[in-house]
Protein backbone atom coordinates (compact mmCIF):
# COMPACT_ATOMS: atom_id res chain seq x y z
CA UNK A 1 0.00 0.00 0.00
CA UNK A 2 1.33 3.44 -0.91
CA UNK A 3 1.89 6.30 1.48
CA UNK A 4 -1.48 7.83 2.47
CA UNK A 5 -1.38 11.26 0.85
CA UNK A 6 -4.22 13.53 1.96
CA UNK A 7 -5.73 16.72 0.61
CA UNK A 8 -7.73 19.68 1.91
CA UNK A 9 -8.98 22.84 0.20
CA UNK A 10 -5.61 24.59 0.48
CA UNK A 11 -3.17 21.82 1.34
CA UNK A 12 -1.55 18.64 0.13
CA UNK A 13 -0.37 16.40 2.96
CA UNK A 14 2.49 14.39 1.50
CA UNK A 15 5.24 11.99 2.50
CA UNK A 16 8.23 13.93 3.85
CA UNK A 17 11.15 13.07 1.55
CA UNK A 18 14.80 13.97 1.17
CA UNK A 19 13.84 16.82 -1.17
CA UNK A 20 12.05 18.49 1.77
CA UNK A 21 15.10 18.42 4.08
CA UNK A 22 16.17 22.03 3.54
CA UNK A 23 12.66 23.39 4.07
CA UNK A 24 12.27 21.19 7.16
CA UNK A 25 15.58 22.45 8.53
CA UNK A 26 14.53 26.06 7.86
CA UNK A 27 11.48 25.48 10.10
CA UNK A 28 12.99 23.30 12.83
CA UNK A 29 16.12 25.42 13.29
CA UNK A 30 13.95 28.33 14.52
CA UNK A 31 13.79 28.62 18.31
CA UNK A 32 10.30 30.13 18.14
CA UNK A 33 9.10 26.91 16.43
CA UNK A 34 10.82 24.47 18.80
CA UNK A 35 10.18 26.52 21.95
CA UNK A 36 7.23 24.28 22.88
CA UNK A 37 8.08 21.31 20.65
CA UNK A 38 9.75 18.97 23.11
CA UNK A 39 13.05 18.91 21.22
CA UNK A 40 15.94 21.30 20.72
CA UNK A 41 16.27 23.34 17.53
CA UNK A 42 18.11 21.60 14.70
CA UNK A 43 21.66 22.84 14.21
CA UNK A 44 22.55 21.33 10.82
CA UNK A 45 21.13 19.97 7.57
CA UNK A 46 22.60 16.61 8.57
CA UNK A 47 20.44 16.56 11.71
CA UNK A 48 17.40 17.47 9.62
CA UNK A 49 18.20 14.68 7.16
CA UNK A 50 18.32 12.14 10.01
CA UNK A 51 14.92 13.27 11.28
CA UNK A 52 13.44 12.99 7.76
CA UNK A 53 14.91 9.46 7.50
CA UNK A 54 13.40 8.61 10.88
CA UNK A 55 9.94 9.56 9.57
CA UNK A 56 10.33 6.87 6.90
CA UNK A 57 11.50 4.14 9.29
CA UNK A 58 8.75 5.04 11.78
CA UNK A 59 6.19 4.65 8.98
CA UNK A 60 7.70 1.36 7.77
CA UNK A 61 7.62 0.01 11.34
CA UNK A 62 3.96 1.12 11.63
CA UNK A 63 4.77 3.28 14.69
CA UNK A 64 3.69 6.56 13.13
CA UNK A 65 2.92 8.61 10.02
CA UNK A 66 4.38 12.06 9.33
CA UNK A 67 3.02 14.26 6.56
CA UNK A 68 4.60 17.31 5.00
CA UNK A 69 2.23 20.27 4.73
CA UNK A 70 2.46 21.71 1.21
CA UNK A 71 0.49 24.74 0.07
CA UNK A 72 -1.42 23.96 -3.12
CA UNK A 73 -1.15 27.47 -4.55
CA UNK A 74 2.66 27.83 -4.22
CA UNK A 75 3.95 24.27 -3.70
CA UNK A 76 5.80 25.53 -0.60
CA UNK A 77 6.58 23.05 2.19
CA UNK A 78 5.50 24.89 5.35
CA UNK A 79 5.52 22.30 8.14
CA UNK A 80 4.75 18.76 9.15
CA UNK A 81 2.17 16.96 11.20
CA UNK A 82 1.61 13.41 12.11
CA UNK A 83 0.72 10.55 14.33
CA UNK A 84 3.28 9.50 16.94
CA UNK A 85 3.19 6.39 19.16
CA UNK A 86 0.75 4.86 16.69
CA UNK A 87 -0.76 1.55 17.74
CA UNK A 88 -3.40 0.26 15.34
CA UNK A 89 -3.76 -2.80 17.59
CA UNK A 90 -4.81 -0.71 20.61
CA UNK A 91 -6.41 1.91 18.30
CA UNK A 92 -4.57 4.99 19.51
CA UNK A 93 -1.94 7.56 18.58
CA UNK A 94 -0.73 11.04 19.53
CA UNK A 95 -0.85 13.95 17.11
CA UNK A 96 1.87 16.55 16.72
CA UNK A 97 2.51 19.39 14.29
CA UNK A 98 4.62 22.45 13.53
CA UNK A 99 4.48 25.28 11.00
CA UNK A 100 6.88 27.88 9.67
CA UNK A 101 6.19 31.12 11.63
CA UNK A 102 5.32 33.03 8.45
CA UNK A 103 2.25 30.76 8.15
CA UNK A 104 1.02 31.02 11.74
CA UNK A 105 -2.52 32.30 12.40
CA UNK A 106 -3.85 31.43 8.94
CA UNK A 107 -5.84 28.33 9.89
CA UNK A 108 -3.36 26.02 8.17
CA UNK A 109 -2.64 23.84 11.21
CA UNK A 110 -6.38 23.60 11.96
CA UNK A 111 -7.13 22.51 8.38
CA UNK A 112 -4.30 19.96 8.33
CA UNK A 113 -4.97 18.51 11.79
CA UNK A 114 -8.70 18.20 11.06
CA UNK A 115 -7.94 16.13 7.94
CA UNK A 116 -5.49 13.87 9.79
CA UNK A 117 -8.09 13.34 12.52
CA UNK A 118 -10.65 12.38 9.88
CA UNK A 119 -8.18 9.93 8.32
CA UNK A 120 -7.24 8.52 11.74
CA UNK A 121 -10.80 7.83 12.83
CA UNK A 122 -12.33 6.86 9.47
CA UNK A 123 -9.50 5.07 7.66
CA UNK A 124 -7.22 3.80 10.43
CA UNK A 125 -10.24 3.22 12.70
CA UNK A 126 -8.42 4.58 15.74
CA UNK A 127 -10.45 5.18 18.89
CA UNK A 128 -8.24 7.72 20.67
CA UNK A 129 -5.97 10.55 19.54
CA UNK A 130 -3.87 12.14 22.26
CA UNK A 131 -2.00 15.44 22.14
CA UNK A 132 0.81 16.50 24.46
CA UNK A 133 1.64 20.19 24.75
CA UNK A 134 3.40 22.65 26.99
CA UNK A 135 1.00 24.45 29.38
CA UNK A 136 2.32 27.77 27.95
CA UNK A 137 1.56 26.84 24.33
CA UNK A 138 -1.67 28.83 24.00
CA UNK A 139 -2.02 28.55 20.19
CA UNK A 140 -1.87 24.73 20.26
CA UNK A 141 -4.21 24.53 23.24
CA UNK A 142 -6.67 26.83 21.45
CA UNK A 143 -6.50 24.66 18.31
CA UNK A 144 -7.07 21.45 20.29
CA UNK A 145 -10.05 23.02 22.07
CA UNK A 146 -11.54 24.14 18.74
CA UNK A 147 -11.27 20.57 17.46
CA UNK A 148 -13.11 19.17 20.49
CA UNK A 149 -10.19 17.74 22.46
CA UNK A 150 -10.59 17.31 26.22
CA UNK A 151 -7.83 18.28 28.65
CA UNK A 152 -7.11 15.21 30.77
CA UNK A 153 -4.39 16.46 33.05
CA UNK A 154 -0.78 17.35 33.73
CA UNK A 155 2.13 15.04 32.93
CA UNK A 156 4.90 15.94 35.36
CA UNK A 157 8.41 16.14 33.90
CA UNK A 158 7.17 14.55 30.67
CA UNK A 159 9.12 16.53 28.05
CA UNK A 160 12.90 16.91 28.05
CA UNK A 161 14.26 19.95 26.24
CA UNK A 162 17.14 22.40 26.68
CA UNK A 163 18.75 20.09 29.26
CA UNK A 164 15.78 20.06 31.60
CA UNK A 165 12.48 18.28 32.15
CA UNK A 166 9.21 20.11 31.66
CA UNK A 167 5.63 19.46 32.65
CA UNK A 168 3.11 19.07 29.84
CA UNK A 169 -0.63 18.84 29.38
CA UNK A 170 -2.32 15.81 27.85
CA UNK A 171 -5.44 16.18 25.72
CA UNK A 172 -7.49 13.56 23.92
CA UNK A 173 -10.23 13.16 21.36
CA UNK A 174 -12.20 9.92 20.98
CA UNK A 175 -13.82 8.66 17.79
CA UNK A 176 -17.23 8.82 19.49
CA UNK A 177 -16.67 12.55 20.06
CA UNK A 178 -15.33 13.10 16.53
CA UNK A 179 -18.54 11.80 14.97
CA UNK A 180 -20.46 14.56 16.80
CA UNK A 181 -18.27 17.38 15.44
Amino acid sequence: MGYPELETNRLNLVQVKEEHTESFFEIMSKDEVTKYYGMDSLKSLEEASKVVESFQSTYENKRGIRWGIVLKDTGNFVGTLGLNNLSTWSKKAEIGFELHPSHWNKGIAFEAVKEVLRYSFENLELFRIGAVTYPQNDPSIHLLNRLGFTKEGLLRGYLYQNNQSHDSLIFSLLSTEWTKI
